[in-house]
Order: structure tokens, then sequence, then C-alpha cells
């Protein structure tokens, strides 16, 4: 990774600052996008000292909001004559709906959304950086989960891992549909699974989901063990070319079928187009 771009999201705790880290220890400047200004600057730290005298950046913006996804990647398009990465980490568990200031639910806004416009934002120096790679988070929890395209943003039923389930099939999905338009000019887009992981996600979760979340987490892997497939992802040589397949354990897996499914990664990719108001490329 050494001379190498990664640009990333979610990497202010868990395993997206763990892959953050370890990538910047091979060699990598890190680019991340960070909401919480203290977080940020910890990381930043963090980032500074474990691989110092690589001008480690961050940009601050509400990822859950289209509008502020398009600035920072401009943002960065701007700053960056070359990103070699991006991984798209961000995400979160909301215990009710919430709509955001655009009209979208909170979890599709930011566990899709954001994946989806940001890409698009960032897209022209990824593919003038190729070969570029494209990592994003999805989860195992997407089994089960089925897209309503009559209720995307789940207004006539909600339910906080339904909605969740749903948006890490998204992810899958969007991976499927955007390695396809890919093909061909160096970039690939690869998906993962990082195991259930013992992060700050659903910390602020109430009911029974904030009463199981500390069980779990005494369970789960620990956020370098969880980040081991996106390093894998982005930087192994074993997966250079490959595109469009869901990993786990850093290895390909295969996703549920409602996952597999073409039509329905062609369906979301336009009706992410429409939510954003314009055509991707």
């Amino acid at each position: 990774m050494q001379g190498r771009v990664v640009v990333a999201t979610g990497a202010t705790s868990g395993i997206g600052e763990a892959a953050a880290t370890r990538l910047a220890e091979r060699g990598a400047r890190i680019v991340f996008v960070a909401h919480d200004p203290a977080r940020a600057q910890a990381t930043l730290a963090k980032l500074n000292k474990a691989a110092p005298g690589l001008e480690h950046r961050v940009h601050l913006a509400d990822l859950s909001l289209m509008a502020e996804t398009r600035r920072v990647a401009a943002e960065i398009a701007t700053a960056e004559p070359r990103i070699d990465v991006l991984l798209n980490n961000a995400g979160a568990v909301f215990t009710r709906r919430m709509v955001t200031s655009e009209g979208l639910e909170l979890t599709f806004a930011l566990n899709h959304m954001a994946y989806f416009v940001l890409t698009q934002g960032l897209m022209e120096r990824l593919t003038a950086s190729a070969p570029a790679r494209i990592v994003s988070t999805a989860s195992a929890a997407h089994q089960g989960a089925r897209l309503d395209f009559d209720d995307l943003q789940s207004s006539r039923s909600f339910s906080t891992m339904g909605a969740y389930g749903r948006s890490k099939l998204c992810n899958i999905l969007f991976t499927r549909e955007l390695a396809r338009r890919l093909a061909g000019v160096g970039v690939t887009a690869n998906c993962l699974h990082p195991g259930v992981v013992a992060t700050r996600f659903g910390e602020n979760a109430g009911g029974l989901l904030g009463v199981m979340m500390p069980l779990v987490r005494r369970l789960s892997i620990s956020p370098e063990r969880g980040a081991e497939t996106i390093v894998y992802l982005a930087a192994s040589p074993e997966v250079e070319g490959v595109s469009g397949l869901y990993f786990a354990k850093c290895a390909p897996a295969t996703p549920s079928s409602a996952a597999r499914d073409d039509a329905a990664a062609a369906r979301l990719w336009e009706a992410s187009e429409r939510l954003a108001g314009g055509t991707a490329p």
C-alpha cells in the first residue's frame, strides 16, 4: 500500500478504524470522513502515530444527508489527485423510524444512499487511478431480507433489524450492479460480512436491542479481527481484478438468493439515482 490513497467512511471506531490503521501501517495515506469532530481528531492522532509523515486527512460531513455526502465527495475529489481505494463502511442501527430532512428513512439513508452518492462523487478519481478498488461493508444480517420497491423508506412498517437487514441487502445489490457497470475500466467493487464484532454499533439502542447488545459484544470478535476482510479486499494481490463478489473471512461467500437478484440490483440502482436527483455515471 506504499504511496496509495485510501478514502474511508466509518473510520473513527470499530472495524473502520482498525482497517484504516492497518492500511496506514502498510504505507497507505488515509483520507477519512467523520461526523464527530472530537472522534475525528482522536482517529487522526492514532493514524499519525501509527504511520507518521503520510499527511492523513479528515473531512467532516453528515453522511445521512445526500447533500452533505455530495459536498464532501466534491471536497475530496478536488483535494486528492488520485484515489486507489474507497472503503464504504459507515453504518448504524436505529430502534425507531426516523426520517432525514431530505425525506429518507435514516437507516436507508446512512447505510445505503451514502455508499451510492459518495461512490458516484469519487468515481472520476477512482477510474483515473485505475487499478482501483471499492470495498463496501455489508453483513450477514441481509439473510432473509427482501426489498419492497414500493416502500423503500419503511413507511408502512418498520422494525429495527428489518430496516438494517434491508440496508445490508442494498449494499450487496449495489456492489453487484456497480461491478457490472465498471467492467473493463480497471475499478473493482466487492463487499463483505465482517463477522459479529465488538464495536460501538448499537450502543445507544433502547428496548430489547439495547439489552442484548452488551451480551452480543461479549460474544463477539475484536475489531482487529473484524477488519481483516476489509484489509484483504483493499490490499491483497489475490483479489486483483476480482469484482462483484461478497466475502466473509477473506474468502468468497454465497449471499442470499435475494442478494443475487440482478434485476433487483438494477432496479435498486435506478431508484437510488432518482432519490439522489441525477443519473449516476
